[in-house]
């Protein structure tokens, strides 16, 4: 392993967009608690990429993702909240009908 240095690869789930599971390259999904893998769905492989201190994450602090990875074997990174202005636009699916009258 290069000091100071992760080589991770990072799954999505069908189940919930947004949702990523970082996870050490060499151990893989093998040793994840089953709880966790049944409530994620299958893994499907996204990528593969060196964590470094020095080269942030777009939605993550990098630091905490390999403390975690180290840690636990796992970092899950869960979508970021809806975009109320997006949620309420019409024409949105989940836009409460109660608005459409406005």
């Amino acid at each position: 392993m290069l000091k100071g240095k992760l080589f991770c690869s990072i799954y999505k789930t069908r189940k919930k967009a947004g949702m990523y599971l970082f996870v050490d390259r060499q151990k893989g999904l093998k040793d994840l608690p089953e709880v966790l893998l049944n409530q994620f769905g299958p893994a499907v492989h996204v990528n593969d990429m060196i964590l470094s201190p020095d080269r942030p994450l777009a939605r993550a602090d990098v630091q905490q993702v390999m403390d975690a990875i180290r840690e636990q074997g796992f970092y899950l990174q869960m979508p970021p909240p809806p975009d109320e202005d997006l949620y309420l636009a019409a024409g949105h699916p989940d836009r409460p009908r109660s608005l459409d009258g406005e």
